[in-house]
């Protein structure tokens, strides 16, 4: 029985997942078979013992990680079972086959069985008691496919269907496992809150059933479905109960996959002390040499990461992790003497191409922080990847091929041998495409542009780069839930596709005399729309779901005195393309390492505390301005700007941009400002001033554990005393009534002064009421609820008393986030907390100036902010600076 619960957590439910090899996914749910499957094999007829012998042995192999072998042997146990005249046995054959041909990215073959599979059950099975139970796995299986292959909408549809036919069945299972595949549908849709819905339902049938083996493995399936959808609190939460379940009922049942699924979550929600500690029990309690395997490689894995993200801006030699180094040093020789044991399968390639990852990590790592080689010399790792080739090939298996070449692409490349690095590199790339692979066709893509950079074709590298974007864009949907047991590092495998390809195309000509190194236009335009893609890909990554559509607008139709500045942060400069209404793009760049780029900024923003002087803030603020201002102030002047929208890039956006100096004025004393996450997000529209109506909610009163805002009732009064508004404050500033009056009224305007955190984490970004907390995810849901009645969306959200979380430098990802999320064509947040009281008066005047004619929503904070700049206790950048305008600023 232990092995029935087992097989029904790791792929009744069909959680459908692509494998990826450095974060492993517990090896169970890479191979193993649905269990409704296995319930349908107790269907057929008996006699058919060689058939019935066929099916058994592939499941063996399935469930091995021998998937091509298992596929053979279902084909020849479907061809028996047609023979025999055996219907039922013949559809679960072809059910099968489909799920080991969509594992091996065979999908016209996939299409083809389970087309025959949904002709015999409408041509030739009877309505008996069975045929629910066989109708819901086929449309299970026809689900998985058909997300597999971009057809979302059409898995929802057959899986809600699926759902109904287990019901008939009086399967509950069944059902629960169909209501997760349908949350997972729904995310990829970007349907977030109804995914959500669904497994909160899912996990109150599960609160209402005893405790038992099965409710353990439920609760471990909707957890890693909970961490797809990234509510990732639910999910710890029904993974602790899981373990919990398990360990109450003293079952042998492996609890190694809990464990590990529960260092996944502790890792999404940052918590890396948590997760190593999960994955070391993991490897502790493993029951096979493959799950032991599986948790030390998260382990190194995450061990690295800690040891990059702590040492990512220190520019000497960073000694703040050798804790964390030893024990990654430590674990290499114990998986290698593991990898020994495994037979062949996808797993063991997976493991072996992990192990050389990593390790290829490390060196790297190593050699660019002065210290000496590990312990694996490149031939180990070269042997290591020339046997998980071989592995590869003995399965048959051209997805985990196509890793094990690029890998070993990867390592010539480390090796600077550009020749066989560029072969294995296009042979694995050509595997990929061969299958529609594009989630590891992307990164041999990516790869040889680098290799083609290093032979000196400049334009070889740039068409390689561009075709990786170009598949990182046509995999938006699918990108952020690719593995969900934690993917390959954003900041590591996407992020850098972009950069990358940006600096490619920002090679100056050697020699050139022209301003910008003689740059071509068409390569600066195709620059800035891929600096564009690279915000959309971070808030992507940000939501984990793409939930935004593009559409291009040019600056001189949304405004022709406004101009658009664009830096990006390279490894070797700052680079910085301005956009001028009607005019030709302008380049110009700082030389200066990354490392030295991201110590100043840190430096800028630390010195707008008041404690810190006032002579080196302003040295600081000058420095950046230089960069960014400094080479354009002529054709700025000339072109009559008036606003100056940035489109900011990493640290960057932590900046004020209204703070920086020229020697003699702030920038916010002679333009008016504006951040974006880049043209195509706007929705260029004027505000109808002779509407204008707001609606502001507050709290005075601590809540929550967050401290009072005695000034807030002031600041509500003041702005009422300028513009119609309604107030609701404390006691009725409640989610539900903010929802109500939301969807009744078309309020032109939301201003919420209330405490608030963003993050660049999601589930860390909220809004506080006098009742709970409103987390960005749901913002839209609350904000857009008025939408569905046709009614005119908001124009402007406030957010006058929120902050960035402390210590998180990629924080202003979450004020973007809720820029986006809420739906507003424009949002006016703060970088940081600042006093109440100033506050107040920066919000009374930004009315006061927002309801005259012809004065935009970026000239209304200019004002504001220039009105406490002439009061000498509010003058310090500190009160007046941290107020943003994000998105549309007519």
């Amino acid at each position: 029985m232990t092995n029935y619960y087992l097989l029904l957590f790791l792929l009744t439910l069909l959680l459908v997942t692509t494998d990826l090899p450095v974060a492993a996914q517990h090896s169970p749910s890479q191979g193993q078979l649905p269990i409704l499957e296995l319930r349908i094999a107790s269907l057929g007829k008996e006699t058919a013992t060689d058939a019935s012998t066929l099916l058994a042995q592939g499941r063996t192999l399935y469930e091995a990680g021998r998937i091509a072998e298992a596929a053979a042997l279902w084909q020849q146990a479907a061809d028996s079972y047609e023979g025999r005249g055996d219907r039922i046995n013949q559809v679960l054959s072809l059910n099968y086959l489909s799920l080991a041909y969509q594992d091996l990215g065979q999908w016209q073959a996939a299409q083809t069985a389970i087309n025959q599979s949904l002709n015999l059950i409408a041509n030739h099975l009877q309505p008996t008691s069975n045929y629910p139970l066989i109708l819901a796995q086929t449309l299970n299986t026809q689900g998985s496919l058909q997300l597999a292959m971009g057809k979302t909408e059409a898995a929802l549809h057959n899986w809600e269907q699926a759902a109904i036919a287990y019901a008939q069945a009086g399967d509950e299972a069944g059902v629960l496992g169909s209501q997760i595949n349908q949350a997972q549908a729904l995310q990829t849709l970007g349907l977030y809150r109804r995914a959500q819905t669904l497994l909160e339902e899912v996990n109150q049938k599960l609160k209402e059933k005893p405790d038992s083996l099965l409710k353990a493995t439920e609760l471990q399936s909707l957890g890693v479905a909970l961490q797809v959808v990234g509510d990732l609190q639910q999910s710890q939460n029904a993974l602790e109960q899981s373990l919990a379940i398990t360990q109450q009922l003293n079952s042998s049942l492996d609890t190694s996959a809990i464990l590990f699924s529960l260092g996944n979550t502790a890792r999404a929600l940052q918590d890396y002390p948590k997760a190593i500690e999960f994955y070391q029990k993991a490897a502790e309690q493993a029951t096979t040499s493959l799950s032991k395997v599986e948790a030390q490689l998260n382990q190194v894995s995450l061990l690295l990461q800690s040891i990059q993200e702590t040492c990512a801006s220190v520019v000497s030699p960073c000694r703040q992790k050798e804790r964390e180094w030893s024990s990654a040093q430590s674990l290499l020789p114990q998986i290698q003497a593991q990898l020994t044991k495994l037979p062949p399968s996808r797993a063991s390639v997976y493991a072996r191409v992990n192990l050389a990852e990593n390790s290829i990590r490390m060196s790297t790592w190593a050699a660019g922080n002065r210290r000496r080689a590990i312990p694996s010399q490149h031939s180990e790792i070269s042997q290591l990847l020339t046997g998980a080739i071989q592995q590869a090939r003995e399965i048959k298996d051209p997805r985990a091929e196509s890793y094990a070449l690029g890998q070993l692409g990867r390592l010539y490349e480390q090796t600077q041998q550009w020749s066989e690095a560029q072969n294995l590199t296009q042979a694995a790339l050509q595997i990929a495409q061969a299958m529609n692979a594009s989630d590891i066709a992307y990164r041999w893509q990516w790869q040889l542009g680098r290799i083609l950079k290093q032979q000196g074709n400049l334009q070889g590298a740039i068409a390689a780069n561009s075709e990786a974007v170009y598949t990182l864009q046509s995999l938006r949907s699918d990108l952020v839930t690719i593995n969900s047991d934690i993917q390959f590092s954003f900041r590591e495998t996407v992020e850098p596709v972009y950069r990358e390809l940006v600096e490619l195309l920002l090679q100056p000509v050697p020699g050139s005399p022209q301003p910008g190194g003689g740059i071509s236009q068409q390569n600066l335009e195709k620059a800035r729309k891929v600096i564009e893609l690279l915000q959309l890909a971070e808030l992507d990554n940000f939501f984990r779901e793409a939930c935004l559509d593009a559409k291009p607008e040019q600056i001189d139709k949304i405004d022709p005195t406004a101009a658009v500045v664009y830096p990006i942060i390279l490894s070797d400069r700052l680079a910085v393309i301005l956009s001028l209404p009607g005019q030709s793009l302008v380049y110009y760049e700082t030389k200066s390492p990354q490392t030295e780029v991201e110590s100043i900024l840190d430096q800028m923003l630390q010195s707008f505390n008041p404690s810190f002087s006032n002579r080196q803030r302003l040295r600081l603020s000058q420095q950046v301005y230089n960069w960014l201002i400094r080479p354009a102030e002529a054709q700025l002047a000339q072109s009559g700007i008036k606003t100056l929208v940035f489109v900011l890039d990493g640290s960057l956006r932590n900046l004020p941009m209204a703070a920086l100096h020229d020697g003699e004025r702030y920038l916010v004393e002679k333009y008016s400002i504006a951040l974006s996450q880049g043209l195509q997000l706007l929705q260029p529209r004027s505000l109808n001033r002779k509407r204008l109506e707001v609606l502001t909610g507050g709290l005075t009163e601590a809540r929550h554990g967050f401290s009072a805002l005695p000034a807030v009732e002031s600041e509500l009064q003041q702005i009422a005393s300028e513009v119609r508004s309604e107030i609701l404050l404390n006691q009725e500033f409640t989610k539900t009534t903010l929802e109500n009056q939301i969807k009744n009224v078309p309020f032109a305007v939301i201003h919420l002064a209330t405490h608030g955190q963003f993050s660049s984490k999601a589930e860390k970004t909220f809004l506080l009421t006098w009742d709970s907390r409103i987390n960005v995810k749901d913002l839209d849901e609350l904000l857009r609820s008025r939408e569905r009645q046709d009614t005119e969306p908001i124009e402007l959200l406030v957010l006058s008393a929120c902050q960035t979380a402390a210590g998180d430098k990629r924080a202003t990802l979450g004020l973007a986030g809720v820029a986006l999320r809420s739906g507003a064509r424009s949002t006016l947040g703060t970088l940081w907390s600042v006093s109440d009281r100033s506050t107040a008066n920066l919000m009374a005047e930004f009315y006061r100036d927002l309801i005259q004619p012809n004065v935009t929503k970026a000239e209304a904070l200019r004002q504001a902010q220039l009105a406490l700049l002439q009061q000498s206790k509010y003058q310090h950048p500190f009160y007046w600076a941290p107020f943003v305008l994000i998105g549309n600023w007519l």
